[in-house]
């Protein structure tokens, strides 16, 4: 009987080895799986992360451009306020005088 306890012992170390192997080889698939598909998520989202980054970047330029717009236009109405101004470009545009003022016209020459 202690032949047969010894084999049976013996039988299941091995057994034992070998799930213990695969139990590694089970753990190491699932890593490298997980592994892998964290890697591919780290890329895919660094690339969207990227492109958002340039939309950003594009959009805060737009908006930049917008607000100087906006800037000037407000400078503008606010000269329009002046009524020196505005007696500069009725003169300019409409050719408009006030009484008593005569307008000096030069003619370009003819060359």
């Amino acid at each position: 009987m202690n032949r047969f306890a010894a084999e049976e012992k013996k039988s299941n170390q091995n057994a034992s080895a070998a799930g213990a192997k695969r139990r590694r080889f089970i753990w190491i698939f699932v890593m490298a799986v997980f592994f892998g598909w964290a890697g591919y998520t780290f890329f895919a989202q660094s690339a969207a992360i990227a492109d958002k980054s340039a939309q950003l970047a594009r959009k805060q330029e737009a908006n930049d451009s917008v607000t100087a717009s906006l800037n000037q236009l407000k400078y503008e109405v606010q000269r329009l306020n002046n009524d020196e101004y505005v007696g500069q470009l009725a003169r300019k545009w409409y050719n408009m005088y006030p009484a008593g003022e005569l307008p000096i016209r030069t003619e370009p020459s003819g060359q």
